[in-house]
């Protein structure tokens, strides 16, 4: 009698002992909600201001400017690589070449992306080529109509829900060798070209 009675207390204490542990494990494991992710295509618009050299981008020397972006993002940790296919309206940016003046009318723009993310912040460059469209102003007769160049740049994007972002960037353009003709003659330049703008996409 007095074993039987030993089991049964041994056993009603192993159970004590055992009944948080099974509940435990019966309990919903908790887990980190996932990082948030730059991989993925976009669209979106930008906006800003076309110049020709600092300090003031606002000039009436310059225009503003205006377009549309897409492109694809692959995220691998913090590191993030990319492209992108810009357009942009420069609104007639006026540049001081031998004889007169020339101005900028359109660019589209071909650039790779890399940058590191910190969560739903992104810290990019970005570098590539870019062809310019030129018009004649004053003193000028005639002008390289479209040339090619190459882009430097750097920016900063910030996520939201929704798929949105809204990004500032900086890019400076030079464009090599645009021929005018004028009363002076036949002269190239090199057309240094900067834009600073603000611009949303939507990920999907």
């Amino acid at each position: 009698m007095f074993c039987r009675t030993k089991l049964t207390l041994a056993a009603a204490f192993a159970a004590c002992l055992g009944g948080p542990a099974m509940a435990a494990d019966l309990s919903p494991a908790y887990n980190d909600p996932p990082a948030f992710q730059w991989s993925g295509a976009y669209v979106g618009v930008h906006g800003g201001t076309a110049f020709t050299r600092m300090p003031n981008p606002f000039a009436g020397r310059n225009g503003w400017s205006g377009g549309v972006q897409a492109g694809y993002n692959i995220q691998t940790g913090p590191a993030v690589f990319g492209a992108e296919l810009e357009g942009s309206y420069l609104g007639g940016a006026e540049h001081n070449v031998e004889g007169g003046k020339i101005k900028e009318k359109w660019r589209a723009a071909a650039k790779a992306k890399a940058g590191l993310a910190f969560d739903q912040t992104l810290v990019f460059g970005t570098a590539g080529i870019a062809m310019t469209t030129f018009d004649k102003a004053g003193g000028v007769r005639d002008t390289d109509s479209r040339k090619l160049g190459y882009l430097v740049g750097a920016g900063v994007e910030q996520a939201f829900a929704g798929g949105l972002s809204a990004k500032i960037e900086y890019d400076y353009i030079r464009t090599p060798n645009v021929e005018t003709r004028s009363a002076f003659g036949n002269a190239k330049t090199d057309i240094g070209s900067q834009e600073l703008k603000a611009g949303i996409n939507y990920r999907f």
